[in-house]
């Protein structure tokens, strides 16, 4: 074994395997309030868990990342307590860390192609980052004076229409982001809860974009109050859709019109947006004993935990395959079955059983087993022929997924869909529809995903209309020389 090798060998073997624990409020105290329940690490518990970092030439965790953040260059950085520094690093190609930080799923990206991942567990990229983001100098966002004089608009203010205006506002664009809502940040405001992203970390990092220069006009849905052919009659040169995927899918079964079937989409929007969890809050939100969440992703798992944290005295996830399939992180399931939520696997509901007052009294459910794999890889469920049961219940509340809002559609010509509703791309590898001059990421593209996924798309998009707007100068350069020859 070479010198170089054996040092790295030994390197390894004084290193723990182990990640350093996050630290968390208790779960018989976290199930009964909307706190956060990852408390963050301490300075020195961030610096002994960034020491684990192998600082790798190849750099394998940044090809994982979406926004290609420079993960061992600001872990170099917080190694040698240069917070500030380690932070500007962070912020060089991702705007919202303390976000990021929080709600991405590194186990599937950065982390997962961490070297110390295979002989233990990867660096914790994630707890890193937020802790960088928690504890940084209050950074402003440094603004571009140099103003080019163009005009975009964006439309929605989440994850991917905040990446694309912020990156646009680097580059010296003026941008305006029309939001349809009363409030800016998209699912990071009506669908994350607080105890998972506390709204003040979001309105942190809107307002440093706010500084930066974007415009946010808030109550304004496109598509109604003005087309995307009236914004650009008012002189914008590039339109850029994140308007996201807020229209809620439904199982299409008997008594789904009952009274305490809710969406997950409009459950949480009344929680997570309107504050209905307070005291004061006049949001009405059913506070409901039994309640059965169908669905196994993220907002599965949201949706069961502000239930719990509602008051409900039990809550169950049914799910029509296993753990083993289960679609969420798995730091929130960990954490589901840490606050008491129950899980019903191979299990699909049928039909939704009400009472003489129309509410909610049951869901009758057939048991499952797994067949041979279908489209996505994963084992189909079959039913098992005479195994329906039921689950008592008073509130049911469907999270099976959402699909994009049909009214951008509707009311531009040229701007086309798929038939799940998602906006097409001339190139899929690319940002901009069919429709010139309008591009999109994010879940108006995709359908529901996740975070940072649409914060990558908005990046991309910003570079791509940044292109498209110079070539186009270019172009007209050359056409007003050459007339004048």
């Amino acid at each position: 074994m070479s010198f170089i090798r054996k040092r790295g060998a030994e390197i390894m073997a004084n290193m723990s395997n182990k990640k350093i624990p996050m630290p968390e409020e208790h779960p018989d105290v976290r199930n009964k309030n909307f706190e956060e329940v990852s408390l963050g690490y301490s300075k020195e518990q961030a610096i002994e868990e960034a020491n684990r970092c192998l600082n790798c030439k190849s750099k394998p965790c940044v090809s994982g990342c979406p926004v290609a953040v420079k993960i061992p260059e600001f872990i170099s950085l917080l190694k040698e307590g240069e917070i500030d520094k380690a932070a500007f690093k962070i912020r060089e190609t991702n705007l919202m860390p303390a976000i990021c930080g929080r709600v991405c799923p590194q186990e599937s990206q950065c982390e997962k192609y961490c070297v110390r991942g295979i002989k233990g567990e990867p660096v914790a990229i994630g707890r890193l980052e937020r802790f960088v983001a928690d504890n940084m100098t209050d950074i402003k966002e440094e603004i571009n004076s140099s103003k080019n004089g163009k005009k975009i608009a964006v439309i929605g203010s989440g994850p991917s229409g905040l990446t694309c205006a912020g990156e646009l506002c680097r580059m010296g664009y003026s941008v305006t982001i029309f939001e349809a809502l009363h409030k800016a940040g998209g699912v990071l405001v009506y669908g994350i809860p607080e105890f998972r992203l506390p709204k003040k970390i979001v309105e942190k990092e809107i307002q440093g974009l706010r500084d930066a220069g974007v415009e946010i006009v808030t109550n304004f849905v496109v598509g109604k109050t003005a087309t995307i052919d009236d914004l650009f009659y008012d002189g914008f040169e590039a339109v850029f859709v994140g308007s996201g995927a807020g229209l809620p899918t439904f199982m299409n079964i008997p008594g789904e019109e009952l009274k305490g079937v809710y969406s997950a989409n409009e459950y949480l929007t009344r929680i997570n947006l309107m504050k209905a969890y307070l005291p004061e809050s006049d949001t009405p939100v059913m506070k409901a004993k039994h309640v059965v969440v169908c669905g196994g992703g993220n907002v599965a798992m949201d949706s069961a935990r502000s239930a719990l944290r509602m008051g409900a005295d039990d809550v169950t996830i049914v799910y029509r395959r296993t753990s083993t399939e289960l679609p969420a992180r798995v730091e929130e399931v960990h954490h589901a079955i840490e606050e008491g939520i129950k899980f019903q696997y191979l299990t699909n509901p049928i039909e939704i059983i009400g009472d003489e007052n129309g509410m909610v009294s049951a869901v009758k459910c057939l048991k499952m087993e797994l067949g041979e794999p279908d489209a996505s890889g994963r084992a189909r469920p079959v039913a098992i022929k005479g195994s329906e049961f039921e689950i008592n219940a008073d509130c049911v509340i469907m999270a099976i997924g959402n699909t994009p809002n049909p009214l951008l559609s509707k009311t531009t010509k040229g701007l086309d869909v798929n038939k799940h509703g998602c906006l097409v791309m001339r190139d899929p590898e690319k940002s901009l529809t069919m429709r010139d001059f309008v591009y999109a990421g994010g879940d108006a593209v995709t359908g529901a995903a996740t975070v940072i996924l649409a914060m990558g798309a908005g990046k991309s998009a910003a570079s791509e209309i940044d292109e498209l707007i110079k070539k186009n100068d270019e172009e007209k350069t050359i056409r007003n020389r050459n007339r004048n020859r």
